[in-house]
């Protein structure tokens, strides 16, 4: 896998202070993309041991909430092994600080497995906490939207999610706890 860039202090792609993670390679093409440039699989640098070591350093301080995952695409099957191994580490060493990923695919074809290995695109799902979803479409741009381009795309709880089998969006104000976790009011 490559990425694009890492962004050490982002207040852009989800709740306060995130590192995030602009992965490389996506097949959606979304007309207008933000970044177009992400598209190809090969653009950027490669993404080794030492980037997932300089993510988790990056995440150490207590003024950082958590880690996102954009793109390219994330859930690309040429990307999901080494998120998922990425997503467990930040797990195992920053367990109150949340994960974001953006996505053009949809939570219920991540679910029923339509996208890449089942088994590991579930993985991956599994260890995110909140999940926007759905491709950037142009006639639904909205700047007014947070943490969205577009209004056909949703900012889903992923573990009411998984829990329920179908898509929870996140409901209420957005608001973090001590740990950086978000929590509906």
């Amino acid at each position: 896998m490559n990425y694009a860039t890492i962004k050490r202090n982002d207040i852009a792609n989800g709740v306060g202070v995130r590192v995030s993670l602009f992965v490389s390679g996506c097949r959606h093409h979304c007309k207008n993309c933000f970044n177009q440039e992400a598209w190809s699989f090969s653009f950027g640098q490669p993404f080794t041991d030492q980037t997932i070591a300089n993510i988790v350093e990056w995440l150490a301080p207590s003024y950082v909430d958590g880690l996102s995952l954009l793109g390219g695409e994330p859930f690309e099957p040429e990307n999901q092994q080494a998120l998922v191994e990425l997503v467990q580490t930040v797990r195992k060493t920053y367990p109150h600080k949340s994960i974001w990923c953006y996505t053009g695919f949809v939570f219920e074809d991540i679910l029923a497995g339509k996208v890449g290995n089942k088994q590991t695109a579930l993985q991956l799902l599994s260890n995110v906490d909140v999940l926007v979803d759905g491709k950037f479409v142009e006639e639904q741009k909205d700047l007014s939207l947070m943490f969205r381009g577009s209004a056909n795309q949703r900012i889903l709880d992923v573990a009411k999610s998984l829990q329920s089998g179908t898509a929870v969006w996140m409901q209420g104000k957005w608001n973090r706890t001590r740990g950086g976790n978000i929590h509906e009011q």
